[in-house]
């Protein structure tokens, strides 16, 4: 009882300083014409969003980044792995934040304006990130490599823990990317599903992961309070592909990452229409399976409010993430 108090103590702390701190944030932003660009391609209702603010992921991660460091001092500097445990997701949400900030720049700022940087770099330096958590989280943390639902003892992958793993964190950093197209939608469901990995950090003891999590549901709630519809501010690929790598991580730390489809269904969902749409139009030469890609446009497109497509998919996400809990105890 007292962790999950601390846990949620932390959470409520971290909503303030976000909110404190976004408005001098957002008129920096402004100040430097920090602006979204709207893609050709996009619903024409988008449109109206042009120049809105972005790379708001830095609201999210300089109050995590000063809460976890401060009130876990004394255990980062401790002896137990456990309690430097939480180094790595900090160091996760840290390098992918820089590599979505340089990207978010290159989109604004640089010679490919509007594009950003170039999926294959961008694509190579995820891979090789991940890589290297994949490598941190089985020989230097060693947390259980999977949990299979209804089995108290983890299952040992061996060699193909790392390949998968790496899989999972790439995969799982572009899935929340992807997601992040309409106001508050990525926000919410990240929350959500923090918020459901951190319950299941708390029943296996992992009271430092736990933290962690709560800690930056509580920044990622601060951040909706402006990005929900019509948005102040986006967080860009600063927060999306940051957001997206750490989830990745707190459930491989857990060891049950099986349920990020279950709990994360709305990215993976995002994900697999981007991944469904690209086959089939190769496939049938120029015809498209959804109306847009991803996902979320598909309903836009389909007649449904920006408001109703992500009120519904956050319904959706809860119902989900909820049944993931369960199975986690199961």
């Amino acid at each position: 009882m007292r962790e999950t108090s601390l846990a949620l103590a932390l959470s409520g702390l971290s909503f303030m300083l976000a909110i404190i701190w976004g408005s001098p944030l957002l008129r920096v932003l402004r100040h430097f014409r920090i602006g979204k660009i709207i893609r050709v391609e996009e619903p024409d209702r988008h449109f109206t969003k042009m120049g809105t603010p972005t790379m708001g992921g830095v609201m999210i991660l300089l109050p995590v980044m000063l809460l976890t460091i401060l009130l876990n001092a004394a255990s980062l500097i401790g002896v137990t792995v456990l309690g430097r445990s939480v180094l790595l997701p900090l160091l996760v949400l840290f390098c992918y934040a820089v590599l979505g900030a340089l990207d978010d720049w290159e989109g604004i700022r640089g010679p490919r304006r509007g594009l950003g940087m170039r999926a294959r770099t961008k694509f190579i330096v995820q891979l090789i990130l991940a890589l290297g958590i994949a490598f941190g989280l089985k020989y230097v943390l060693e947390v259980p490599e999977m949990f299979w639902p209804g089995f108290e003892e983890p299952i040992s992958l061996g060699v193909f823990y790392i390949p998968i793993a790496a899989f999972i964190i790439v995969g799982m950093s572009n899935a929340v990317n992807f997601t992040d197209g309409l106001d508050g939608l990525a926000g919410l469901i990240s929350a959500t599903a923090f918020a459901a990995y951190g319950g299941i950090a708390l029943l296996q003891d992992q009271v430092f992961l736990a933290r962690f999590c709560f800690t930056l549901v509580g920044a990622i709630f601060g951040f909706l309070w402006f990005n929900v519809h019509p948005a102040e501010l986006f967080m860009g690929d600063t927060g999306s592909l940051s957001i997206g790598a750490t989830l990745a991580v707190v459930a491989l730390m857990t060891g049950q990452w099986l349920l990020l489809p279950i709990i994360a269904i709305i990215p993976v969902s995002e994900a697999l229409s981007v991944v469904i749409q690209i086959l089939y139009f190769k496939a049938t030469k120029g015809k498209r399976f959804f109306r847009m890609a991803p996902l979320h446009y598909h309903f836009e497109l389909g007649g449904w409010s920006e408001t109703q497509v992500v009120q519904r998919f956050w319904l959706v996400s809860l119902l989900f993430a909820m049944l993931g809990v369960a199975l986690a105890v199961v």
